[in-house]
């Protein structure tokens, strides 16, 4: 029986403990390692995108061209900054929703394939079911604008702490359930995943192929940590890929802010430890 494999094109670099450092300086760093292709996080001072429009898709996506990579995934801000899914106030609303419609334009542009999206948070302080119906109409607009786009979103959960809708697995089913649309698809976060005490067979299990992205990443069960500095077991998770025929996109989302000063080492260390599973390296 041969042993489980990962494909190496289906590991993504990913800018986002790079944020002190330049797009070149990232982008040369997943060249040199041997990455192909890169899921592209979408905030300053890598990528600039608002409510008004981006800047300047065309100039990055041949950057990460001329380096012989691809950008797969876009995953645009929408923890920390000021546009979320879930917006309430009507002006706030509108903006929000250009922004996403901007990020989807952005991500077809530079060649994606997927935009990462997740539910939004709502109010705390108000009906759980109000803000979940005005997450399901968002995300079924924008799901509209990115099959005009050509672009597919994927929806990952959240931690207990960040919302109070998308969080569990059986929140995920429910919500794609309801928005309906070809072009809204499931994404994994395995930190999210195992904060809530789930499992990658739990997750394909009910969603089988509608799962087309993930980010996969070492936790123990918080944080999003370099692959060694957990305590998942890498060797497990990929035999369950391997079991469940995944063949989609393997984000890694690396922010513990451990990895600001050096993310260079932060990556050599974690394609190390994932090259070991490469189906052309056994």
């Amino acid at each position: 029986m041969s042993a489980p494999t990962i494909r190496r094109d289906q590991i993504d670099g990913m800018n986002i403990h790079w944020s002190q450092w330049s797009l070149d300086a990232f982008l040369d760093c997943q060249e040199r390692l041997g990455f192909t292709g890169i899921e592209l996080w979408g905030a300053m001072p890598h990528l600039w995108i608002d409510c008004l429009g981006y800047y300047d898709a065309k100039a990055i996506r041949h950057k990460i061209e001329s380096r012989g990579l691809t950008a797969n995934v876009l995953c645009s801000e929408n923890v920390i900054s000021p546009y979320q899914v879930n917006p309430q106030e009507e002006l706030y609303v509108s903006r929000c929703h250009d922004y996403f419609a901007n990020a989807i334009r952005c991500a077809a542009e530079l060649g994606c394939t997927y935009l990462s999206i997740n539910s939004g948070w709502g109010y705390w302080n108000e009906s759980r079911e109000e803000a979940w119906k005005r997450s399901r109409d968002m995300l079924r607009s924008l799901a509209e604008v990115a099959e005009q786009e050509g672009i597919v979103l994927t929806l990952e959960t959240l931690r207990p702490q960040e919302s109070q809708l998308v969080v569990t697995l059986e929140d995920e089913k429910r919500m794609l359930e309801e928005v309906g649309h070809p072009n809204l698809k499931a994404m994994v976060d395995t930190v999210a995943m195992s904060v809530s005490g789930e499992t990658l067979e739990q997750w394909f299990e009910s969603l089988g192929s509608d799962i087309r992205n993930m980010h996969f990443v070492d936790c123990n069960p918080y944080g999003h940590f370099v692959w060694g500095d957990g305590n998942r077991n890498l060797g497990d998770w990929v035999t369950t890929l391997d079991k469940y025929g995944y063949s989609g996109f393997l984000g890694q989302e690396i922010t513990d802010e451990r990895y600001l000063i050096d993310p260079a080492a932060a990556d050599f260390r974690n394609f190390h430890n994932l090259e070991r599973y490469f189906e052309d390296e056994l």
